[in-house]
């Protein structure tokens, strides 16, 4: 009898495992599959930042619509989604850029570009990621020697300079706007001569800064020389306007007028005049000054 009562317990313990076990297991499926689902699900979305541009390919076909900031959803079994900038991006390059002379200028150049969004299918369908690479700096090197051959290396330095970079940047667009690209500038950041070419521009620049000074000293001799002709041409005048108005009768005048005010002098005073207009001398000249003869004729008297 107890080894049959045994026996019924290991049985009823072996069933109890046996339904545990199997609990167990259909917990452990069923956050399997919701984890095999959730991983699923978050690998059909893709978050497309603000300014970027995203294009789905299916089987290896791009769309055309083009997505922009947000969340989007599609199946990772047959589509990927291919983003890129639509923001402006600058692409920094050295570049050696011939002049009108013959000479090789080395410059750092600056390339302000922007992709048009309702363009991005295509530009990716006929170049791909790499359009920088493949197409914007092969154009960029194409029209950069084709400008800079028509001006000197001097006009790089000048203000010729942003005429240069106008002339560039249309010049590609001529290129990259059908392709869907928008160049906004070009700059050329740096610019570095040869070493024997700026030493003639510096030696140019001050020669025409000493003859600009020689300019203004002798203009400056010329509105002087102009003053003083004014000047004299002023005394002249009031000289000439003067001796015009002394007539007789005038001259007559001022000589009663001086005989007037010297009457009023308290000191002696030796008048000689020829009736018209007085000489005056004090006492001591006077005595000095009379002749022999004068003195001998007064003796006499």
């Amino acid at each position: 009898m107890l080894p049959q009562c045994v026996a019924h317990l290991c049985t009823t313990t072996i069933h109890l495992k046996t339904s545990d076990f199997m609990r167990n297991a259909t917990k452990f499926s069923a956050l399997t599959l919701t984890a095999i689902a959730m991983g699923l699900l978050l690998s059909n979305c893709v978050v497309v930042r603000q300014g970027e541009l995203a294009v789905r390919r299916n089987l290896g076909k791009y769309e055309d619509k083009v997505r922009t900031s947000g969340l989007h959803v599609f199946n990772p079994f047959t589509s990927t989604i291919v983003k890129i900038s639509g923001q402006t991006e600058n692409i920094e390059v050295g570049v050696n850029i011939p002049s009108k002379e013959g000479l090789t200028i080395q410059s750092e150049v600056s390339i302000l570009y922007r992709v048009i969004q309702k363009d991005a299918p295509e530009l990716l369908r006929t170049v791909g990621l790499d359009y920088e690479n493949t197409l914007i700096l092969p154009v960029f090197r194409s029209a950069v020697a084709d400008v800079t051959a028509r001006y000197f290396a001097k006009d790089m330095h000048s203000g010729s300079r942003a005429e240069i970079e106008v002339a560039i940047r249309d010049l590609m667009m001529q290129t990259l706007a059908s392709r869907g690209i928008v160049v906004e500038a070009v700059l050329l950041k740096s610019i570095v001569l040869p070493r024997n070419l700026t030493k003639a521009i510096e030696e140019k620049l001050e020669a025409e800064q000493q003859a600009l000074r020689m300019e203004f000293i002798l203009q400056q001799e010329r509105q002087e020389a102009e003053r003083k002709r004014v000047q004299a041409e002023g005394v002249r005048d009031a000289n000439k306007i003067i001796s015009e108005g002394l007539t007789p009768e005038i001259l007559q005048f001022k000589a009663i007028e001086a005989w007037l005010e010297l009457s009023k002098s308290p000191n002696a005073k030796v008048i000689f005049t020829n009736g018209t207009v007085p000489l005056v001398m004090d006492a001591e000249q006077s005595s000095n000054n009379t002749t022999p003869s004068a003195r001998l004729s007064d003796s006499r008297q």
